[in-house]
Order: structure tokens, then sequence, then C-alpha cells
């Protein structure tokens, strides 16, 4: 019989958390004593000291002993928190300040994803003004001339004393948020997919201590952008793979409350698939090797997941990009393969993935590894965005995810009278498959913004 107790998610989860990031990290998964996710019984109040209340559905996150737990009358169940220490994400980035100055001021002819998007003629409609785009990542840097955070609602979930509006977990949030809603005001930078949207920086990674990216701070957020009225939250992270059974039920049951009552409350949650390569659908009984290079082991004994793309009301975001876009530019060659082929890390699956999206793509063969235009050739098929201090490339469906974030920010725009789930449905209906693969890869299709306005 499979073993899926707390010890067994812990090591099946622990080595893929790095999800949670662009591409594949090192990760361990840590488990709290102290600090707990309660099911409350009815209407009462737990005793031990309340970290995060999130009665309204029915929890809290406390720090107490199990056995003060095991007796306080008002917990029905618990679990402990689970923290990440996470090490050097792997993650295909490229910054490099001297080919970043040899640019021209005008930045939006890097950008494929944007291109791929028709975006100037979705914006002839809209630039999202009017919405609320929550970022669930590292942190967002406030102070980019590019980047317009409302600072106010904006929150520091990991209690590392660095507040809001900084990227406090690294450089990824502030990518994101680029990719969603940079401005374009102005004749220098990126373009956003929806750059008039509002953007508030939810940060639950830390990489000075705190909360790093434990699961109650992740679901915390969630509660937060539907609390502060945000029409869409961004998440681009995420873990895999993770057992239903066991404990993995409570979490489980934890994360879909949490996000079926976001949705209702008319916050879209879109959330990046992730990048393992697999096939969503048909992963229990297949060989699974985490990205740190943990031996490989079967998926055996019951249903996978991941999540939280996989949870409750996720749109969930596979990963798309060029190969060659580069040489298209700079040498006017054809492309070796369209902005709609899906990325060879994207994970898939019918019925798991929502939406196709640009996210990047790369191919690092003796050619795309030649620089071009003072970086790796290869670097131009990544998703050009904003990073503290300047401008950089990354690649995963964590760069997916923010394109279909603000693409549903330009729907409910257009329409704010529609719910999550109206907004949900413009996007899925204006999708089509291309041809270039199955619909494994697309859910409904590849996102198609003129067309969902």
């Amino acid at each position: 019989m499979t073993d899926h107790s707390r010890r067994r998610f812990l090591q099946t989860s622990g080595a893929v958390l790095g999800g949670m990031f662009a591409a594949s990290s090192t990760v361990t998964a840590v488990e709290s004593d102290d600090r707990f996710i309660v099911k409350l019984s009815g209407n009462k109040s737990p005793s031990a000291e309340v970290v995060h209340d999130l009665s309204e559905i029915g929890y809290a996150v406390v720090r107490a002993s199990e056995s003060a737990l095991e007796a306080d009358k008002a917990v029905k169940s618990f679990a402990p928190d689970v923290s990440l220490e996470v090490e050097n994400p792997e993650q295909k980035s490229v910054t490099d300040d001297a080919a970043l100055e040899s640019l021209d001021d005008e930045f939006y002819a890097y950008q494929w994803d944007k291109q791929a998007l028709d975006v100037p003629t979705a914006h002839e409609t809209t630039t999202g003004e009017g919405t609320r785009i929550a970022i669930i990542d590292s942190g967002v840097d406030a102070s980019h001339p590019d980047l317009e955070i409302n600072e106010a609602l904006s929150k520091d979930f990991t209690g590392d004393g660095r507040g809001a509006g900084v990227p406090g977990g690294g450089d990824h949030g502030t990518h994101v948020a680029g990719i969603a809603g940079a401005s374009n005001d102005g004749t220098t930078g990126v373009v956003g997919t929806a750059p008039d949207a509002e953007l508030v920086d939810f940060r639950v990674f830390s990489n000075y201590g705190g909360q790093n990216g434990a699961f109650s701070i992740v679901v915390a957020a969630v509660l937060e952008a539907a609390r502060t009225n945000c029409d869409v939250a961004n998440l681009s992270l995420g873990a895999y793979p993770v057992p239903r059974q066991g404990l993995g039920s409570f979490y489980g049951g934890f994360l879909n409350k949490a996000m079926t009552y976001a949705n209702k409350e008319g916050t879209l949650l879109v959330i990046s698939a992730g990048n393992d390569s697999v096939d969503l659908q048909h992963d229990n009984g297949e060989t699974y090797c985490p990205p740190d290079g943990s031996p490989c082991y079967t998926l055996d004994g019951g249903h996978w997941i991941s999540v939280p793309n996989e949870g409750a009301q996720a749109l969930s975001v596979s990963a798309t990009g060029p190969i060659g876009f580069g040489y298209a530019a700079f040498a006017g060659e054809d492309l070796e393969a369209p902005a709609t082929t899906p990325a060879n890390y994207t994970n898939y699956g019918t019925n798991a993935v929502a939406l196709g999206a640009p996210g990047g793509n790369y191919k690092l063969s003796e050619k795309y590894l030649e620089p071009l235009g003072g970086v790796p050739a290869y670097a131009w098929d990544l998703v050009f965005s904003t990073v503290p201090g300047g401008y950089g490339w990354k690649a995963g469906t964590s760069m997916a995810a923010p394109n279909v974030a603000g693409a549903a920010a330009l729907v409910k725009s257009a329409n704010p009278d529609y719910s999550a789930n109206q907004v949900e449905s413009a996007l899925k209906r204006a999708a089509e498959v291309p041809s270039v693969a199955g619909k494994e890869y697309y859910g409904s299709g590849f996102l198609n913004i003129v067309d969902a306005l």
C-alpha cells in the first residue's frame, strides 16, 4: 500500500515546489512545529494565537502546540503549515546591462509575446483601466519606472520586515508584474498586456527569513485578493506532484475552499501550469524525475495533482514560445518555430490546462548559444520584461500566466459587470487550438485577446 502520510506528502512535494518560480529549483519542504492550519468547528474561535484569520472559509492559521490544538474545542482538524527553503532557482533568465544599453529606446520590438497577441489592437478597445490585478509572488519593485503599484493595498505575507513593494524574494515577481501591466507611458521600457490596470503586490516569498513560500500564506494572499476587490490574481507558482489522498486531502480542501471563495467574490485566479514537462492528465503510474536531480520514482498508488493550478476554479495556463525570434529580428531569417509552439518545459494535459499563452521557449544548440545583439541567441525566445533596476528575459509558465491575467483585466475593463466566470468564459470562447500541437497543450486554445474583447 502506498504511504500517503504527512512525511510522504513532504517527500513528494519537497523536490518540486521550485515550480513556484519560473523553472526548476532546489527546494526543501519544511514542516513547521508551531504553526498550523486549522479547520474550525462551527463559528468558534481558537484559543491559540491567530496568525491569519481565514474565518470566511472556516479556517485559521495559528501558532500553538499540537497538544493544545488537540484539546481546543474550536479546532475540528489541523495540519502543520509547510514552508519552503528555496536555493538558487535554475530558470532560463538573462539580464545583461551592456546589451540592454545598446538596445533602442523602444523595447516593444523585442516583445514577441505582445506581438503574437496583437496587444496594440486590443488596446484600441481598452488598456485595462478600472481593473485591479494582484501579483502573488516574490515581491514587485514599486520603484521601477515602468510599474505603478498600489502600495497602500500591497502586503508582505512573509513577515521578514522588508514590507511590500520590494523584490524581497527575488526578481521573479517584478518580471511577472511587467508582463501583466507595465505602463505604456513614454517611449522607453516595455508595455504590459493591461498597462492601465492597477497592480497590487502580495509578497509570499522572502530571501530574508520569515515565512518563505509557506502554503498558508499563499492561501491567505488569495483571500486578501478577494477582500481588496482584485479582479484578477496572478499566481505564477505551484507544487508538483502532490497526492490527493492522505494529508494531501487536508491541504487540498483548504486550498479549494479559498479558491472557490475568491472566484465567487469576483477574483479570477490565473495560475501557471508548471514547468515539469509532464502530462498532468495521465501522470499516475508514470516515472517522475524531480527537476533538482533527485532520484526518479513512479507515481503510483493514487491520483497526483499539480497545485494550485489543478485546484478549484483555477484558470491554468501552459506556455508557448518561438524558436529563432532573435535571428528573425536581427538577420531577417524565418522563425524555426512559431510563437504558438508549446514550450519544451511546459506541463500539459487535457482538462488540466485551460489556455496556452506566450511564456518563452528556448533551444540550446550551438547556433542559439552564440551571441546575438549582446546576449545568447536563445535569450530572444524568452519573454522580455521588467526586473528590479531594469529589464531582462525569462521563460516559464510563470511568464505565460501574467499574459492571461492581463488579458482578463482587459476583458473585465471592457465588461465591468462580468463575473470571474464570465471573464474566463470570454477568454476561452475566443481561443483556438493552433495546428502545431494538440489540444492537450492548449486547453481551449491559444490566447486571443482581440476576439475576447
